[in-house]
């Protein structure tokens, strides 16, 4: 993956979530009546700015990129014209300042909602969640599972793709609870599956915490026939041709995929002896797999994919797609979901039921934005939906300086009938500084670990 595509993925969602949580507070604002001085995305010097519309407003993007802010006419920031008043941000009515600052926030879930809303109507591709035997000691070897098993639901809520499964067992995880999984077996009949999920770490949950249940992507036993060749791998250039059948690698006998993938994996840069049945003869091919780096370790590559029966593949290929306006409701389902999700996490963690590590910073939210935009729009889509939400959520925590925090200041005025004081407001504008940098510390402290340990 590109250096580049993880950049400009990375500041393209970004400039998305910004733009919109700040339009949020601009329209509000100027339904309200307030006048609206500066629309930046970014902090410090601008690189770029105009001034428009009636009032003047200064439309900028600034040199730092991470956020962005609506300035108001306040008589706290600076003198206001006697006829400007009215307009002031500070003379409005609570209700009208916690319309404003909650504008945000709501826009960022209006955001992902859209966003759903298009991926559910247009269809969203997925591979469906059939479980390769699991390793023993594991949980889903103390469930039972088998070979092929396709998992149905989850305590009676249907799953029907792997991203799927990974929510719906991530949100139970968090419960540390037992928990049902209804799967059809290759027999074509219906089990059910008592998965402990109270066994997993706490430090798990933000990796790939489904092996550690021992739940693993099925491979479907498929034989030994070259279905799909790459002209500049090792197999081309040996002559190797679509239908033929490998049988033999250097004398080891092959009689699955898998066969072929292990004895090749094994031999970067190594001749070997490949024998094939083709048209009812046996030909001797050679060839040297091309070194690769995988998961930390050197491995070898021919070039070549297996034959599959499409028929056959059926059953572990989906497409999740509603219509136009059932797609509506699953948006807003699932951006309840995933609110909701998001803030038990955040308590999980404040009582230490779940661990601190699992907090991410700005390089693996950028790391994630270049994986899904490799994958493609729909991916990317769907991270940025998600992001979105994560921000909409953080933003109304009740945490000085962010929108939250002032949301706090407007409860307790409206509970005792007059402003916070100015004594108040400072004290928990320093507490929010030191407790934001604190976070934002520990994310990227999370984040250098995950990189550097390649979790």
């Amino acid at each position: 993956m590109s250096f580049l595509t993880t950049v400009v993925a990375f500041l393209l969602a970004l400039g998305v979530l910004i733009v919109f949580h700040e339009f949020g507070h601009y329209i509000v604002a100027r339904w309200c009546g307030v006048k609206v001085l500066r629309f930046s995305v970014g902090f410090g010097a601008p690189l770029w700015r105009r001034r428009l519309g009636r009032d003047g407003t200064e439309w900028a993007i600034g040199a730092f990129p991470i956020g962005g802010y609506v300035k108001m006419l306040d008589e706290r920031e600076g003198p206001v014209a006697h006829a400007e008043l009215h307009r002031a941000f500070n003379r409005q009515n609570v209700w009208r300042r916690i319309a404003i600052v909650s504008a945000g926030p709501l826009a960022n879930f209006l955001l992902a909602i859209l966003l759903y809303w298009v991926l559910y109507a247009h269809g969203i591709p997925g591979v469906r969640p059939a479980v390769e035997t699991p390793q023993i000691g594991t949980p889903a070897a103390a469930a039972a599972f088998r070979a092929g098993d396709l998992i149905r639901s989850v305590d009676g809520v249907p799953v029907q793709t792997w991203q799927e499964l990974r929510w719906s067992l991530l949100d139970k995880a968090v419960e540390g609870r037992t928990v049902v999984v209804e799967v059809e077996g290759l027999d074509g009949n219906l089990y059910a599956r008592r998965l402990d999920l109270g066994r997993i770490d706490s430090e798990s949950l933000d990796a790939d915490f489904l092996a550690e249940l021992g739940i693993r992507p099925y491979q479907p036993p498929l034989p030994a026939v070259v279905g799909k060749i790459l002209s500049s791998g090792a197999a081309a250039k040996a002559g190797l041709e679509e239908g033929d059948r490998i049988v033999a690698i250097d004398a080891h006998p092959i009689q699955r995929w898998d066969d072929l993938v292990t004895e090749v994996r094994k031999r970067p840069d190594q001749l070997m002896t490949v024998t094939v049945l083709r048209d009812g003869r046996t030909l001797n091919l050679t060839m040297t797999p091309a070194a690769e780096e995988e998961g930390g370790e050197t491995i070898g590559r021919i070039g070549i994919g297996p034959r599959t029966d499409p028929e056959a593949m059926k059953r572990y290929i989906t497409e999740v797609r509603y219509p136009f306006f059932r797609a509506a409701t699953e948006a807003v389902r699932k951006t309840w979901e995933a609110s909701t999700f998001t803030l038990e996490m955040i308590w999980k963690m404040v009582i230490g039921r779940v661990s601190i590590k699992n907090l991410s910073g700005p390089l693996t939210i950028a790391d994630y934005a270049g994986q899904s935009a490799q994958l493609g729009w729909l991916p990317y889509v769907s991270f940025v939906a998600l992001v979105s939400i994560s921000l909409g959520v953080l933003n109304l925590l009740p945490v000085p300086l962010l929108d939250g925090g002032h949301l706090m200041y407007y409860s307790v005025e409206i509970i005792k009938g007059r402003p916070v004081s100015e004594r108040a407001l400072e004290i928990g504008q320093r507490v929010g500084v030191v407790l934001l940098f604190s976070l934002m510390a520990f994310a990227i402290y999370n984040d250098i670990q995950r990189l550097v340990g390649g979790s």
